[in-house]
């Protein structure tokens, strides 16, 4: 299960539309949900169009998840089926197939809880399931960040973004996904576990002789005038130029390399960084299909079962 993303650019729309459509994501009751939903949706069709074009007219996700899905199909002995969120295949798409099976692992691909992802993934597939009387047949798992192997396939694609260079020259940054202050201050544990994450990283890192002249930790991808996770990616990147020329980030919230990775990271603020006057700007790989990822999605299948 994950957020899911356009697979062309006349879903977009429809991206956007359930999206802020989500009361994890807007609080607020209908129908001003759908209002304010529909205020920023317009005001965002534009960019976001325009963002995806630039990216092939599809979001990286839709691939990588049908590519995970196939790599992992050769290791477990269950047929795999991936859910998206926001865009096709939707969970009533999925759950007639799924409906005779004698349970349901569902897996989120996103390694933190969060209410506006993992909760709001897993509500809608027990919403479905309801319909035909499965409920009872899922199981499921809420985090797996601190998960060793899991861990190891961060470091290994941080280690390929490096290309063999001295990692002591550059400044590793932890970049997540944001979220309004707001819900973390209601209790979501997001940003516990994004912080826990990092430390379990940077020991992997400290084990493998990996050393950098700092890490730091911020959060991208802020929307609107509310107070979002501090710090924001790009006073990040204007603090540490001040002392470093040399940065490599880590997309953290990710597993999968997506339009935030690809496209935010990799194209938007990198010419933020080049602004700011950095010489080496890198960014790594979202895990993807690196064997230890696959080994780590594996190990939880054979736990839930």
């Amino acid at each position: 299960m994950n957020m899911g993303g356009p697979n062309n650019l006349d879903e977009v729309d429809v991206f956007l539309k359930n999206m802020f459509n989500d009361k994890y994501i807007i609080s607020a009751p209908q129908p001003v949900r759908s209002m304010i939903g529909y205020i920023i949706r317009k005001r965002r069709l534009k960019e976001a169009t325009h963002n995806y074009s630039l990216l092939g007219g599809m979001s990286p996700i839709v691939g990588q998840s049908r590519r995970l899905v196939k790599k992992l199909s050769e290791r477990v002995d269950a047929d795999v089926y991936y859910v998206m969120r926001y865009t096709p295949p939707f969970a009533s798409d999925i759950m007639p197939k799924l409906k005779e099976y004698d349970a349901i692992y569902a897996i989120p691909l996103y390694p933190h809880y969060s209410s506006t992802t993992t909760r709001s993934s897993i509500e809608d597939l027990y919403h479905e399931a309801y319909k035909y009387g499965c409920e009872a047949k899922i199981k499921t798992i809420e985090s797996y960040y601190d998960d060793s192997l899991y861990n190891q396939a961060i470091v290994e694609r941080i280690k390929e973004a490096l290309k063999g260079v001295n990692s002591q020259e550059f400044t590793l940054i932890f970049s997540a996904h944001g979220l309004t202050q707001r819900i973390v201050d209601k209790g979501d544990p997001y940003q516990k576990h994004i912080l826990a994450n990092v430390e379990v990283a940077k020991k992997e890192l400290q084990a493998q002789g990996i050393e950098f002249k700092s890490i730091e930790v911020a959060y991208q991808s802020r929307l609107g005038p509310m107070e979002w996770l501090r710090p924001y990616l790009e006073d990040k990147l204007a603090e540490v130029v001040k002392s470093n020329k040399k940065v490599l980030l880590y997309p953290t919230s990710f597993t999968l390399d997506n339009s935030e990775t690809i496209g935010e990271l990799g194209i938007e603020y990198r010419e933020v960084a080049k602004e700011l006057g950095f010489e080496e700007y890198r960014v790594a790989k979202a895990p993807n299909r690196h064997p230890l990822f696959l080994e780590c999605l594996e190990n939880i299948y054979k736990k839930m079962g």
